[in-house]
């Protein structure tokens, strides 16, 4: 008997219960089943006899149906990859396992079977969740960071004083490195074994997940998914093994190497292969081994899609949380270099309604056809423009945080094709049919580009090429990836570095928008442009306005220079350059620093501090780091032994509307005043606490002095004889005569 139950649940282990199929009469059945039993089969081999479907006594299906698979382990990645599919616009499929619906409807043995009456299930006490985002409730809106340094993790409130004030610190927190989600709900540690969430007040652990070898991660901007490779591929291990039972894959699994995970189940969605790009066209020469992309993913910037690409072959579109194709397919686009996601989406036109997503590639030339830049519609797919390019050598895509332009970044060859200048081509996405504006740069190459954020200016960093001028590979650079192995940096660039050309001339130029009376837009122009050969990377800050130019991450010199720039200065204005009249601003450099051996700079999100660090990732001596203000003043530095990381706390967009945000600019003079009183009142506080302090200690000082003097008073008192103390003798005084050799000579004596 016992064995006879053991087959029956073995059989039952194979068969999954399907919910939510389209309901259809007689004649549709057989077409349904045909669609379903296909999508089934990339799970795993269905059983024909064990395709069920029930029908009603008014000839339409019922809605549901059982499938059954030749193994458990096929219905269990059935369940795992098919549950919450997207069959169409109107039928999302919803798969459980038989047994878990026969164990969770299971009647308790001591309740009558046959009893209907419905009963109430007990209510469940209620049990408060913790606000994983209490830090966004501090009144002064003071920003957190995460310092690591040898072993220790620490994090700390960035308030003012000599020292910031530390919230937690843990030795061995973390095996490699950490990473901040992006909107700093959690803070992420990397092992051997895979990867852990913290967060709360006291960053308790949160969630989990098991990757053995992981070494990479990555987020989606809604931090609903963990993105995690490992250079080990998934392998199975044996069923009685103690950790099979929280082993989270399952045989279709053996062999991948890139999982995405749902953050709140802490269960994986998919499996990716990951894929190896050959040297030629793997851009990053301190990218990680294999010449992986990292991330191989990219997100629209809602979570809602996620893409890679096959350089020269297709485009893969996938959806959540599904987790499966737009459309079933891939995108094929011959000799596909590169593509990026706007950072917004579009109403769609004509059939296609809703909101539509953009995205932008760029394929080089072949055989008699042009090098393009095109725009692409997802989830429609469609086409909505194209620019053809000649003589191209390489494009970089950049896209303005509001998704108003796109800036293509074409290095051309020149007619000899021995040397390269740059083009910046504009799209134009809030005008009619996208125009599209061209900014040439005769003989310049441009190095770094970086959009100023929210606002319709950008600055390059340019090179005025000589014949001798070469380019050099692209500076690692730390950060929140870092590459395998502890004592690696991570291969993540500011925008738009590329490296430090040498040879030639650099320049760092500014660029503005026209706003020409009338309230139509006019062109790009260059409104401030200056000689700077000791900056390579561009760093704006997340609120606009200032941006800091530094050299970073170069070999070749050991000083860190820094220079901040105010683009909208409120001193005395400088001649504009000729034809920039009407661009607003005023683009003016504030103040200068310098950090030995710099290799991270970093704007907390208020916008109101800069850190720059030096790691020993980057092979740093001197490691540590510093903390500026907006305007190029130092306020903090710590010189840090076996210093690695230093990360700002990420804050999530406002939830103030622009209105809101409008007034508030338009207020701030009188805010300012409110701030700077609570400032004074802060620092009289801080004074008036430090003598309170210091008085204490005095009294306390004085008072031990006091006790201790009495104790001694009574020791002498009890330590003379009495005789003694009543004496009338005169005191006796004793010498005593001591011989101390001063130095001692030997000499000898000859006959």
């Amino acid at each position: 008997m016992p064995a006879r139950i053991e087959d029956h649940t073995s059989v039952l282990d194979t068969v999954v219960v399907v919910d939510g199929a389209p309901i259809v009469t007689e004649k549709k059945v057989d077409a349904l089943k045909k669609v379903i039993k296909k999508l089934f089969s990339t799970a795993g081999r269905v059983r024909d006899d064990e395709f069920f479907m029930p029908m009603g006594a008014d000839g339409k299906s019922k809605g549901y149906l059982f499938i059954g698979f030749e193994s458990p382990e096929q219905a269990a990645n059935a369940v795992r990859e098919l549950n919450n599919k997207r069959l169409d616009n109107q039928h999302t499929l919803l798969v459980n396992k038989f047994t878990d619906i026969e164990r969770y409807g299971d009647i308790d043995e001591d309740e009558d079977e046959d009893e209907e009456e419905y009963h109430e299930p007990p209510e469940k006490p209620y049990v408060e969740e913790e606000y994983l985002r209490y830090w966004l409730q501090d009144p002064s809106a003071v920003d957190q960071f995460v310092q690591f340094k040898g072993d220790t993790v620490s994090v700390f409130w960035n308030r003012r004083g000599e020292h910031p004030e530390q919230i937690v610190a843990r030795n061995k927190w973390t095996e490699l490195y950490v990473a901040w989600s992006p909107l700093g709900t959690y803070l992420t540690s990397v092992h051997r074994q895979g990867v852990q969430l913290w967060g709360g007040k006291d960053f308790t652990r949160k969630t989990r997940f098991l990757h053995p070898g992981v070494q990479h991660i990555d987020f989606s901007p809604c931090e609903k998914y963990l993105v995690t490779w490992s250079p080990e591929p998934i392998r199975m291990i044996p069923a009685d093994s103690p950790m099979a039972a929280d082993f989270p894959f399952t045989s279709a699994d053996e062999g991948k190497q890139i999982v995405i995970w749902n953050i709140k189940t802490g269960l994986p969605m998919r499996t990716f292969s990951a894929i190896t790009l050959p040297e030629s066209e793997n851009g990053d020469p301190s990218g990680p081994r294999g010449g992986i992309a990292w991330p191989t993913f990219k997100w629209s910037t809602d979570g809602k899609y996620f893409a890679r690409v096959i350089p020269g072959q297709q485009i893969y579109v996938y959806e959540t949380p599904s987790m499966g194709l737009v459309d079933k397919k891939s995108i094929k686009i011959e000799g596909v270099m590169d593509f990026e996601w706007a950072p917004g989406t579009i109403k769609g036109t004509g059939k296609k309604k809703g909101e539509e997503h953009i995205i932008s590639y760029w394929t080089p030339e072949i055989n008699n056809q042009s090098a393009r830049v095109t725009l692409m519609t997802i989830p429609s797919k469609e086409v909505i423009r194209t620019r053809n390019l000649f003589n191209v050598a390489t494009c970089r895509m950049h896209w303005q945080s509001n998704a108003d332009f796109l800036c293509v970044q074409v290095i051309r060859y020149t007619k000899t094709r021995k040397s390269t200048f740059t083009n910046l081509e504009f799209f134009r996405m809030n005008e009619k049919n996208i125009p599209i504006e061209v900014v040439e740069l005769k003989d310049e190459t441009v190095n770094n580009f970086a959009w100023e954020p929210t606002g319709d200016r950008f600055a390059i960093i340019s090179v005025l090429e000589t014949p001798a001028a070469s380019q050099t590979p692209a500076a690692s650079l730390p950060g929140q990836r870092p590459p395998i192995g502890a004592a690696a940096a991570a291969a993540v660039k500011p925008a738009g570095l590329l490296g430090t050309p040498t040879g030639g001339r650099s320049f760092l130029s500014f660029y503005g928008l026209e706003h020409p009376k009338g309230g139509v837009s006019g062109q790009f122009r260059l409104v401030k442009r200056e000689e700077r050969a000791s900056a390579n990377a561009l760093f704006w800050s997340p609120k606009g306005r200032f941006v800091v130019a530094a050299l970073v991450g170069n070999a070749s010199k050991n000083t860190g220079n820094l220079e901040f720039w105010d683009v909208d200065f409120e001193g005395e204005k400088s001649d504009p350059l000729p034809n920039a009249e009407d661009v607003p601003g005023n683009v003016t450099s504030i103040a200068t620093g310098q950090h030995y051996q710099l290799t991270d700079v970093a704007w907390d999100p208020t916008g109101r501090y800069v850190a720059t660090s030096a790691s020993a990732w980057g092979r740093a001596l001197d490691t540590g780091f510093r903390i500026w203000d907006l305007r190029g003043r130092p306020v903090r530095e710590e010189q840090v032994e076996r210093f690695k990381q230093f990360l700002w706390r990420p804050r999530p967009p406002t939830l103030l509307t622009k209105e809101q945000q409008r007034d508030a600019r338009k207020n701030l003079r009188e805010y300012s005043k409110m701030f700077e009183q609570e400032d004074l009142a802060e620092e009289s506080q801080a004074t008036r606490e430090l003598i309170q302090l210091r008085l204490r200690l005095l009294e306390q000082w004085r008072a031990w002095r006091k006790t201790t003097e009495a104790k001694l008073l009574e020791e002498r008192e009890g330590s003379v004889p009495l005789s003694l103390q009543t004496s009338d003798k005169p005191d006796e005084i004793i010498e005593e005569i001591v011989e101390e050799v001063i130095s001692e000579k030997e000499e000898e004596i000859k006959d």
